[in-house]
């Protein structure tokens, strides 16, 4: 018996030795995939072996448990085999599980150590040659929306009686409470983000009805001025039954002349749902799809990776989306050290796509913990240890018998 078998034992051992400490090591580091060193006998043309070797050290890359963590760049891999791409400055690719994210203060969105997160811009769809790139959010200004659309729904008190005073109104001159039946107000948005309150007065008819048996009322519209509107009167007819036969939907369009810089704005006015029955008059339903500009409060990103700003004038818009990636043989990647892995010709090429499916959902406010099993590595520690006396005693059993030889 040699001495080599004994030292390549050690060595072994010592390396196993390693790859646990390792794990242990990392055993709270979000992300880590926990590692397994492999061994391999060693033969040279004869029946007795000459020791052994360490073959490979491979990692599992069997999901963590997903922790909440509070923070909303904070992003976790659910269910999937996907990785984040990510990129250096100096344009070098890496792929990571650790979505603990951060924003600059110029947008751009990283890890902790400075790699950029890449994906696709707000409005640009991934595929067809689209390359993913380095994710920014902007601190810009949200822009305001005109109001091209208003929904409301009105209940209209039939018990009403024609107001004694045709309806009139002009700059200065406001309409009397003998001229309607019923008003409210309506907030609309020109094209700068202004707001702009428009009146809207409901007079009872006394004309012969449009639909037989039925009643018509007057919808009046005016701006804050006083001014009449565009397209207004409205004429609403009832049948007997308190629906509401005309205007159909999308049949009237309120419009208002351009005004300190901004655009004329045309607003098309639906009233489907309007109802005259015998109960007080209220508005059921009152909407409009124009919004004035907005500062960025905060952002969220959502299970497909979409990342959503959040704004002070209540809207929400989608700022970009994070790409994944996925490779044929995972165990190739890799490791780079700072919770990130790069592609070999092992793993194969990256297959790049956006959450769903076998790459994984993702989760805000939630990070992915280590996957080591910190029990099973205390026993893989000791077992190990006890590897490494072994093979320790069969350097002091081969030196015994050299030193008998030595004596005679």
């Amino acid at each position: 018996m040699g001495f080599g078998q004994g030292v390549s034992g050690l060595n072994a051992a010592a390396s196993n030795l390693d790859v646990i400490g390792n794990n242990i090591a990392n055993a709270n580091t979000v992300g880590y995939k926990q590692s397994a060193a492999q061994f391999a006998d060693v033969y040279a043309g004869t029946k007795i072996g000459l020791g052994v070797r360490v073959n490979s050290v491979v990692q599992s890359f069997n999901q963590g448990n997903i922790e909440a963590s509070g923070r909303s760049l904070d992003v976790a891999i659910t269910n999937g085999n996907g990785f984040f791409r990510m990129t250096s400055p100096e344009g070098a690719v890496y792929y990571s599980r650790n979505g603990q994210f951060q924003r600059q203060e110029d947008g751009r969105i990283t890890n902790m150590q400075g790699l950029q997160v890449t994906g696709y811009p707000a409005g640009v769809a991934g595929g067809a040659g689209v390359q993913p790139q380095p994710l920014v959010i902007s601190n810009a200004q949200m822009e305001p929306r005109a109001t091209s659309s208003i929904t409301a729904k009105f209940q209209l008190d039939s018990r009403a009686t024609v107001p004694t005073q045709a309806f009139a109104s002009a700059p200065g001159v406001s309409p009397t409470s003998n001229m309607f039946n019923y008003s409210t107000a309506i907030n609309v948005y020109d094209s700068l983000g202004n707001k702009q309150q428009l009146m809207a007065y409901f007079a009872k008819s006394g004309a012969a009805p449009t639909v037989p048996g039925g009643t018509d009322w007057q919808m009046y519209v005016t701006d804050v001025n006083g001014n009449t509107v565009g397209g207004a009167p409205v004429t609403l007819s009832f049948d007997n039954a308190g629906a509401l036969q005309a205007p159909g939907a999308g049949a009237v369009t309120l419009t208002q002349p351009a005004a300190n810089g901004a655009q004329a704005m045309a607003m098309r006015l639906d009233l489907t749902g309007t109802t005259q029955f015998g109960a007080d008059n209220d508005v059921k339903q009152l909407s409009q799809n124009g919004y004035t500009s907005g500062s960025l409060l905060g952002f969220s990103v959502n299970g497909d990776g979409t990342i959503t700003g959040n704004y002070s004038n209540e809207q929400t818009k989608p700022l970009g989306q994070i790409v994944m990636a996925a490779f044929g043989n995972v165990e190739g990647l890799k490791p780079e050290g700072d919770n990130v892995w790069s592609a070999t010709g092992s793993s194969g090429q990256p297959l790049l796509g956006v959450a769903g499916g076998s790459l994984g959902t993702l989760r805000s406010n939630a990070v992915e913990a280590s996957n080591v099993d910190l029990s099973g590595q205390l026993v893989n520690l000791i077992v190990a240890q006890r590897n490494y006396q072994a093979n320790a005693q069969t350097i002091k059993a081969q030196d015994t018998v050299m030193q008998t030889l030595v004596n005679l």
